[in-house]
């Protein structure tokens, strides 16, 4: 299942959120080094390799992956195993464009709850993921990197009572 629109800068210009190929794979992990490095700076490079091999070898085929795609160059993606959002990933040169939102609206649409853990350290992540309405349920140390993290959740059904909420707000002021 693939999203299209065209964007108004171009009419000829496409923009697809479209499910993971397997030849995607090194644009991907390409993606996703650069948008992990910059969001994990505090992550030895040793662990950060560990984690980019397996994102080639492990996670991103048994995971359901989406690609953000524009004028066929992938400039984001999310993954998914069942409902934790494995990663979520955009090319720096691209945030703050709203494409993580509408891959995790694209998501949502298949699933009613998602939850994702992210380090404590990660400025870039915790605070996408408190713009977008997640909510802590724990935190943990992780043993393998030294780093607290954090376990978040987000509810549709929250979402859309809390939009339809501040909408009704706005239209009576």
């Amino acid at each position: 299942m693939a999203v299209m629109c065209s964007t108004e800068k171009n009419e000829n210009q496409h923009i697809m959120i479209r499910k993971y190929k397997s030849t995607d794979s090194e644009k991907v992990v390409a993606t996703w080094n650069h948008a992990f490095r910059l969001a994990h700076p505090f992550l030895k490079a040793e662990y950060v390799e560990k984690v980019k091999v397996d994102m080639g070898n492990i996670y991103l085929p048994n995971s359901e992956t989406w690609v953000y795609e524009e004028i066929e160059t992938i400039l984001g993606f999310v993954c998914l195993l069942v409902i934790e959002i494995g990663g979520l990933f955009i090319l720096p040169s691209h945030h703050g464009k709203g494409i993580g939102t509408q891959l995790l609206d694209y998501v949502h649409q298949f699933h009613e709850e998602l939850e994702v853990e992210v380090f404590e350290k990660n400025k870039i992540g915790i605070p996408f993921y408190h713009k977008y309405g997640f909510e802590l349920l724990k935190s943990y140390f992780h043993e393998e990197t030294q780093q607290v993290m954090l376990r978040m959740k987000h509810s549709r059904i929250e979402y859309n009572r809390s939009s339809l909420t501040s909408r009704l707000f706005q239209l009576q002021a």
